[in-house]
């Protein structure tokens, strides 16, 4: 039986002003798993993730990752961690394997760059620069370096956002090849259908509390024992199905 990697207690945000942006999340990750966070914008997702990660002060609660307290032990935690955040600045003068082998020397434990890069499908892209990659290249390229420190587990906030089709599908494919190692993945997204299709469990938040939590199957047995009918007729594929079938899954780089 799985055991949890994470254990998050309580957790609390509040601001000098009173603005209280998460009030009493807690919830556990199992290892191997990947976990969504969903909730509309201002839910409080990015600040939960923050607060985990160790980006942001805890103002109540606790959040335990691999036995360690990240409020009392952050550096331990932090080399146990990847995070990949909703916007990521890299220096712009230096080539693909240099980013890499600077994120290398953060870390005790280091990677061989262009293994990495060759996992993100990047590898004769090395000697490129940031800015002369492609939005779904760029994405790839921002989880590679999640991966420098083999992490335990990886934060991925909106990783698919502004991508087309192709490009999507194909991080879902890598965010799979990811897990299939054993590694841990929590993800925030807006994408239903990628919820549906990645994660074995889903939170989903509201103004800074979770509603509801369980695998995306369940939750939807849940919804139709409530009597919901559906607005529209339900087909078997999708808009975004005829797309990528008419244009070819490969992508376009």
């Amino acid at each position: 039986m799985a055991t949890n990697l994470l254990e998050v207690s309580n957790l609390k945000k509040r601001y000098d002003n009173g603005f209280e942006a998460v009030k009493g999340v807690s919830f556990s990750v199992k290892k191997g798993e990947v976990f969504g966070i969903l909730g509309p914008n201002g839910a409080g997702k990015t600040t939960t993730l923050e607060m985990i990660e160790g980006l942001r002060t805890i103002t109540a609660g606790r959040a335990i990752i691999d036995g360690l307290d990240v409020a009392t032990d952050p550096y331990a935690v932090k080399e146990r961690i990847g995070i990949q955040l909703q916007s990521s600045a890299f220096f712009p003068n230096l080539k693909l394997v240099e980013l890499l082998k600077l994120f290398n020397d953060l870390y005790a434990e280091a990677s061989d760059p262009i293994v990495l890069l060759r996992e993100v499908e990047l590898e004769e892209k090395a000697g490129s620069l940031i800015k002369e990659l492609s939005g779904g290249q760029a994405q790839r390229f921002s989880i590679a370096t999640t991966l420098v420190n083999n992490p335990l587990v990886v934060f991925l906030d909106e990783p698919t956002t502004g991508l087309d089709p192709q490009a999507r599908r194909n991080l879902w494919d890598l965010i799979r090849q990811i897990k299939s190692k054993g590694t841990t993945i929590i993800l925030t997204t807006h994408y239903m259908e990628e919820a549906q299709v990645l994660c074995d469990r889903v939170a989903i938040m509201d103004e800074g509390k979770i509603i509801a939590l369980n695998t995306p199957d369940n939750l939807i047995t849940q919804l139709l024992r409530r009597g919901f009918k559906p607005h529209t007729k339900v087909q078997a594929a999708t808009l975004e199905d005829v797309f990528i079938d008419l244009t070819g899954k490969e992508l376009r780089d």
